[in-house]
């Protein structure tokens, strides 16, 4: 019952699930690969190809070619001893290299015909592959089928051509089954779904010509194929092709898929051996019929890729790795790594975009203005910290590594903090010719990984704008204290798109500023003070009578007058030379003024004389003088003046 459940259970799993777990016994146990059937012609000559894996053992084993009678395998030829019967007409040469050893059978004759085996090692010991040798009579003889040897994982090309006359035609290549030939891609863009990604034709020259390429070679691709124009069986232009598919450790195994999340990046390598420098090295994306080619190796990229993919040789494992940037939906499909030689190494890849937030965040578009600072920062998650982190240029030929700044952790620590977890790439100042794209990545033990990829973009400033708003709010800043008078900017400091002024314009101007300024304000100030002593003048000069200047004098009046005359003479102290005649000022104080106000004036000869300095002081501003151009009115007491 258990058993039956299990046979059920790999019933219901899909054909290629199974015979990737469950290989085919022959793949494992005989490695050796030759044609099913050679046919001959009688006294003509046959060749014989057997393959087999080239591992150290094998190139240096016995090989052997014998002929299978009942249940033993009699040796006509073999690396080191040849059957007298064939002495002469038969011979073993070993191809290391090309993986392969060949016999050459001339002089046939009817008795040749039979069943043989070619193998390495001992005779009878599992690495052998059965051959069926026909002899014919007279030609023509059918021919045989192409042989291909394909590694597991590798990728298998195969060229068919049948003439000019069939450029026009169908072409195709299918698989034979036993239900019939099952067709596998066409030159009508019709392709079967198992094979969607995998398989590729192209047309060749001449025409009539054409390529089949599939990669991901696996156990269930073995087998007979045929590639032909037209229908399969309508007509006789067909070619059979077997296909022998077997394991070599030492080949690497590429990934088939890689996921990438949208405006992510995502990782393709490639088995290109770069010591040959004649190979060509290509990236493209499948396409039903032909490959669009994005980048190659020669300094190619294809319109609307720039900045955003970019090659990378690794001579260390005979890889290049390929970075494709800012994933879209539109970038799903199959990826080819392709080359002129090499081209079981040709691959293919399928990327898939998923939904999610990229790991490293940050501007992919900046603007800025030349003579500007500018920062790029690329923010990275904690689980990237211990990865090594770089800004590099990008170009046609690959990623210049800059030297950047990480604000990372100093070490290992618990927290991991957002403003601390950033690289930065800093242009103090920005040129014009800094502009183009900028990847910031991470990568360990030189693989790399995910990367962000940022368009810089450096305009001029605008010189020959006139003065905005926005520049004259600039300008205002200098007189609230940004910058002294007159004073010179550094290049940091004007705004983008002023004009700068000429230094000899600022030193003049500054120095018309210097002087007018205060000049304006001392003769502003010396109207102002005239205008107040002539007011008060004309004030006191109403209070004097000439005809009877005795009737309105009294001793409070006098010293009313030698107390205004004692202000005026405060304030005269104050006033500051404007050019031209000084003012005069006295040396009395306010002090002896006070002092004046407590002498005694009982006496008839301080009332006396008092009134005599009254009408002095009068007369004089009658005349319209000031006190300013006369003789200074002293009030002290007699014993002051001593």
């Amino acid at each position: 019952m258990i058993l039956l459940a299990f046979l059920f259970l790999l019933a219901s799993l899909p054909a290629g699930s199974v015979r990737l777990r469950y290989p085919p016994k022959a793949a494992i146990s005989s490695p050796v690969f030759g044609p099913r059937q050679v046919h001959g012609v009688l006294g003509g000559s046959v060749v014989v190809k057997c393959f087999y894996p080239p591992t150290p053992v094998n190139r240096h084993d016995r090989k052997y070619w014998c002929r299978q009678v009942g249940a033993r395998c009699a040796t006509k030829v073999s690396s080191v001893y040849v059957d007298p019967a064939y002495q002469g007409r038969i011979s073993l040469s070993d191809h290391p290299e090309a993986e392969n050893f060949q016999i050459n059978i001339s002089a046939l004759a009817l008795s040749d015909a039979g069943t043989y085996q070619c193998g390495v090692g001992v005779n009878g010991r599992g690495l052998s592959h059965t051959v069926v040798l026909s002899v014919a009579e007279a030609p023509p003889v059918p021919e045989a089928a192409e042989l291909f040897y394909v590694k597991l994982h590798s990728t298998w090309t195969v060229s068919c051509s049948f003439g000019k006359d069939t450029a026009d035609q169908r072409r195709y290549l299918c698989k034979k089954e036993e239900e019939g030939c099952r067709d596998i891609i066409n030159s009508h863009k019709e392709i079967d779904p198992d094979f969607t990604g995998r398989a590729l034709l192209t047309f060749e020259e001449p025409p009539g010509s054409f390529r089949v390429t599939m990669t991901q070679m696996d156990w269930e691709d073995r087998g007979l194929y045929y590639c032909g124009v037209g229908e399969y069986g309508k007509n006789e232009k067909m070619k059979e092709l077997d296909v022998f598919v077997y394991e070599d450790k030492n080949f690497p195994k590429l990934k088939t898929t890689v996921t990438g999340k949208n405006g992510s990046s995502a990782t393709f390598e490639c088995l290109y051996d770069p010591l040959q420098k004649s190979s060509s090295r290509i990236w493209c994306k499948w396409r039903i019929q032909g490959c669009d080619k994005i980048i190659d190796n020669a300094g190619y990229v294809k319109e609307g890729y720039e900045g955003r993919v970019a090659m990378f040789e690794n001579p260390g494992n005979k890889t290049v790795t390929i970075v494709l940037n800012q994933l879209q939906t539109r970038d799903q499909g199959f990826y080819w790594c392709m080359s002129n030689e090499l081209k079981e190494q040709q691959s293919s890849t399928e990327l898939k975009v998923v939904k999610g937030e990229p790991a490293l965040t940050g501007d992919k578009e900046v603007d800025a203005q030349a003579g500007s600072r500018v920062n790029l920062t690329c923010s990275y998650p904690c689980k990237y910290y211990s990865l090594e982190k770089y800004w590099c240029r990008w170009n046609e030929s690959g990623c210049a590594v800059l030297p950047a700044q990480d604000l990372g952790l100093p070490g290992p620590g618990t927290s991991c903090a957002t403003s601390t977890r950033t690289v930065v790439l800093s242009f103090d100042p920005v040129q014009k010719e800094d502009a183009g794209w900028y990847w910031c990545g991470v990568k360990q033990n030189r693989v790399l990984g995910e990367t962000m990829a940022v368009e810089l973009r450096v305009s001029e400033g605008d010189r020959d704008s006139k003065h905005s708003p926005e520049l004259l709010d600039v300008d205002s800043s200098h007189d609230s204290g940004a910058a002294p008078l007159g004073g010179s900017h550094s290049g940091a400091e004007v705004r983008k798109g002023a004009v700068p002024e000429s230094s000899d314009e600022n030193r003049g101007s500054n120095t018309v500023a210097l002087v007018l300024g205060p000049l304006a304000g001392l003769i502003l100030l010396a109207v102002t003070a005239f205008a107040i002593v002539k007011y008060r003048q004309l004030k006191r000069s109403d209070l004097v009578s000439v005809g009877s200047y005795r009737t309105n004098i009294s001793m409070s009046d006098f010293e009313n007058v030698r107390d205004l005359s004692a202000c005026n003479s405060a304030k005269e102290i104050q006033e500051t030379p404007v050019g031209g005649d000084e003012f005069i000022t006295t040396t009395d104080t306010q002090q002896s003024a006070v002092d004046t106000t407590k002498a005694k004036r009982s006496s008839k000869e301080d009332a006396e004389l008092t009134y005599s300095s009254f009408l002095a002081t009068s007369e004089s501003i009658a005349q319209g003088g000031s006190v300013g151009d006369s003789a200074v009115l002293d009030v002290s007491p007699p014993q002051d003046r001593l």
